[in-house]
């Protein structure tokens, strides 16, 4: 399963986040982006646990202010065939 978060973040912290997302395991994506959103993470986990486990450790980063639920990819069919 593949997920998509959107995490706002402390100003001048986006490096820092990168780079600590990026060492997490399941992580296979994560840019900062300019918007309503400082960064973007496209996570990989085989069930709903492991992702949840994920997500957990994204949710202790503290400079990160807010971030979405997380949009599981594949619900009812995917375009990516």
């Amino acid at each position: 399963m593949l997920s998509y978060i959107l995490l706002n973040c402390s100003p001048g912290s986006e490096v820092e986040i990168i780079s600590e997302i990026s060492s997490l395991a399941g992580v296979i994506e994560v840019n900062g982006v300019f918007g309503k959103y400082d960064v973007f993470v496209k996570v990989s986990a085989e069930n709903p646990d492991a992702m949840e486990k994920i997500v957990s450790q994204i949710r202790k980063i503290k400079v990160i202010n807010s971030h979405t639920l997380p949009v599981v990819y594949g619900q009812g069919g995917t375009i990516d065939n």
